[in-house]
C-alpha cells in the first residue's frame, strides 16, 4: 500500500485507507470531511493543529504495516 506523506491532501490520505479518518480525528483533526479540509495539506492541517507531523505520520502509516 502507498505510503502517506507529508504532501498529501486529507482527501487523499482518506482516499488511500478510509480508516486514516480514525487517526486525524484521533489526534484531534475532527473535521476531516470538511470541503476545506479536503484541500489542505497533511502538513499544513499538523500546522494549524498544533501536532508533530512525524507522529501523524508514523501513526497513519502504521495502518498499511
Amino acid at each position: 500500500m502507498e505510503k502517506v506523506t507529508k504532501d498529501m491532501t486529507i482527501g487523499e490520505v482518506i482516499r488511500l485507507n478510509p480508516r486514516n479518518a480514525e487517526v486525524l480525528m484521533s489526534f484531534g483533526m475532527g473535521c476531516v470531511g470538511c470541503p476545506s479540509a479536503q484541500a489542505e495539506t497533511l502538513e499544513q492541517a499538523a500546522q494549524v493543529h498544533g501536532l508533530e507531523l512525524d507522529n501523524l505520520l508514523r501513526a497513519l502509516n502504521s495502518l498499511s504495516e
